[in-house]
């Protein structure tokens, strides 16, 4: 049977708690060598200078000795300098003339030989007997016999133990601080994601597409409440368009209900009773019917498009030639005053804003007693706007709003008559906020006043 070789799954299916702590830990380690290395660099630095300079001040001594005595023997080399206590003097033919006592019965303990008077060469080298490696200084000296190399050396017991401190360090101490740091975080991480998980598992809970519940929020300022806010803001957002939804739902098969249930009627109380029917009375009615029918049809395609957010030719229009033209066409019973200002020019689909201004201007004229005025104009800054006002009842302060609501109907003499869709003042908003503009009932001393702002064509787009 093939033994299954193990596989590492990739980065990007780790938790996120496994990344953090291995990034953390990585880091961590790369950081605390780097540390190490640097201190051990510079304790090197700082003990390679100490050393040469000691070397030195030994070197001058013993060459003092070595060029007023020119000694002989060993045991005979001394110097006051703490530690250097590995002393030879050496002629040209590389014997040894006189040492110190550590170095008695030694050869020459280093090949250095300075190529001038009184310059100082340094190595580190290894002598056999000694346990540790020795850093030595030599230098030549003009004795009485002839030229000496003398030589000073001491044992790196301060190099030993820096060594030492490194290689336990690397050794012991960055694994067990990677190994501490990892734990921590490991240990932080799931602490922080804890209400994450909470969070997500009131998610889950939350089923069935019903967006009543809401998620617990931990305490603090930090990002995760943010998130954890967020989400509640989501839910309440969802859980009020599906509320109007399923009003719309509930709205629209009323609407088609009343006209299909007239319609069926008076076909089957035509054909229950065929002979004592006017059949021309009853098309009429059954086509105003199916008028009714297509209207409510075709604004609820209209708001679909619209809050689909589908794509829309967008050409120059201005604002107050389009509501001259609309004036022109329309032979309405209640007369329309217009002023407006020239070269009010929006970006926008032409046949959107005729839609949005015939849904102002049928409404106007149904409620006006005597007159209707259309203002058009620009206004600061780069905002350009439309009014429509009539000298009818008005709209109250808390129906202002009601009134952009899907099939509304409104009590007193705002009522909506029979005939309308209840859709044109709402598919007028979606319009204007397609377009980027706004349309609101403001106040008025006459009657109802209904505005549109709308952003102005830029110079470069026209």
């Amino acid at each position: 049977m093939p033994r299954r070789r193990l596989r590492c799954p990739p980065l990007s299916e780790w938790s996120l708690r496994t990344r953090v702590t291995v990034a953390a830990t990585v880091i961590v380690g790369c950081l605390l060598s780097l540390a190490l290395l640097g201190f051990y660099l510079m304790l090197h630095w700082t003990l390679e200078d100490q050393l040469s300079r000691r070397g030195r001040d030994a070197l001058y001594e013993l060459s003092a000795f070595v060029r007023l005595h020119d000694p002989r023997g060993e045991d005979v080399l001394r110097t006051q300098i703490d530690g250097f206590n590995l002393l030879q003097s050496v002629d040209d033919q590389d014997r040894v003339l006189a040492s110190s006592a550590s170095l008695v019965g030694y050869p020459p303990i280093s090949r250095l030989h300075p190529s001038r008077p009184g310059e100082t060469v340094s190595e580190h080298l290894t002598v056999r007997g000694i346990p540790y490696k020795i850093f030595v200084s030599a230098t030549r000296v003009r004795a009485q016999a002839g030229w000496r190399t003398v030589y000073a050396g001491t044992p790196e017991y301060s190099y030993a133990a820096v060594r030492r401190l490194l290689a336990v360090s690397l050794g012991v101490g960055v694994p067990l601080s990677m190994a501490v740091m990892a734990w921590l975080v490991w240990t932080a991480v799931r602490r922080a994601l804890s209400p994450m998980r909470t969070m997500s598992a009131e998610l889950a809970d939350i089923s069935g597409g019903e967006p009543y519940g809401r998620v617990t929020v931990p305490g603090g300022h930090d990002e995760i409440a943010e998130l954890g806010e967020e989400i509640n803001l989501a839910l309440m957002r969802l859980q009020r368009t599906v509320e109007r939804q399923r009003a719309f739902t509930a709205d629209v098969s009323h609407e088609l209900r009343s006209p299909l249930t007239g319609l069926r009627a008076q076909l089957e109380d035509a054909l229950d009773n065929p002979e004592d029917e006017q059949w021309p009375v009853v098309a009429r009615a059954a086509l105003d019917d199916a008028d009714r029918l297509q209207r409510i049809v075709a604004d609820l395609l209209l708001m679909a498009r619209l809050e689909a957010g589908v794509q829309m030719e967008r050409r120059l229009v201005d604002l107050g030639e389009l509501a001259r033209e609309e004036l022109t066409r329309r032979r309405g019973e209640v007369p329309i005053e217009l002023s407006a200002e020239p070269g009010v020019v929006v970006l926008g689909s032409p046949d959107h804003l005729r839609r949005l201004l015939v849904n102002l201007l049928d409404n106007a004229e149904h409620y006006a007693r005597s007159r209707v005025w259309v203002r058009v104009r620009a206004i600061e800054p780069r905002i350009a706007e439309l009014e429509v006002l009539d000298d009818g009842p008005g709209i109250a302060p808390e129906d202002r709003e009601r009134v952009f609501l899907r099939f509304q109907r409104l009590g007193g003499t705002r009522r909506r008559e029979h005939g309308g869709t209840g859709l044109g003042l709402p598919i007028s908003r979606d319009i204007a906020i397609v377009h980027g503009g706004s349309l609101n009932v403001v106040d008025s001393d006459l009657g109802a006043r209904l505005q549109l702002h709308l952003p102005l064509a830029r110079p470069h787009e026209r």
